[in-house]
């Protein structure tokens, strides 16, 4: 059996296959799960998905065809453990249409885990209802402030980072939370510039 690896902390995807064949929402979905719940099979993917051992083999196969995710150990068939190859994904600065359908695809991801999580916030205790935020804020600033705001909170939560490969570092009721980091330029309708 081979050693456990700690994940490479980012994989960056170029290749305009790459980023279809990521954009696909049950591949996302499977990244997603193998980060958290990771490494398992392609039949504990399909108890986790909903969707059929087969078609889970399937679409972990062409993640590993693209570098998202490997063979975790030994194994065979659907007894093949499999684990996410980095913790997280990146394709800023590619610029195609590939990218672009690979980002509107996340985008929706989004909006269903936030729809997901505001429909069952009532089951959460009271402490992690108050500490969530649903909110949005409009900032005027430059280009090169937006890119500074942007570094600055992306630290701000990779300071939490050594938590993700060990345990031993969260503290007592520590609970993975998803943390989306959106800004965008307001297109108001009339703005020409």
């Amino acid at each position: 059996m081979e050693e456990p690896c700690t994940p490479q902390r980012t994989v960056h995807l170029e290749d305009p296959r790459a980023l279809r064949a990521y954009a696909h929402p049950t591949r996302m979905k499977l990244v997603g799960l193998l980060r958290v719940e990771g490494p398992f099979t392609a039949t504990r993917a399909a108890e986790l998905t909903g969707e059929s051992v087969a078609s889970c083999s399937y679409h972990l196969r062409m993640l590993a065809k693209y570098g998202l995710v490997e063979e975790a150990e030994s194994g065979a068939g659907r007894d093949k453990p499999w684990r996410a190859t980095a913790h997280y994904t990146d394709w800023r600065g590619v610029d195609s249409e590939a990218a672009d359908a690979l980002s509107t695809t996340m985008a929706q991801r989004y909006f269903e885990s936030m729809t997901q999580a505001l429909l069952t916030r009532r089951e959460l205790p009271a402490d992690w209802r108050a500490a969530e935020e649903f909110g949005d804020d409009v900032v005027y600033v430059t280009a090169a402030e937006l890119a500074d705001l942007t570094r600055r909170f992306r630290e701000l939560v990779e300071s939490y980072n050594d938590r993700l490969d060990d345990p031993a570092k969260r503290p007592e009721g520590a609970e993975p939370v998803t943390v989306l980091r959106v800004a965008f330029r307001n297109r108001r309708e009339g703005t020409t510039s």
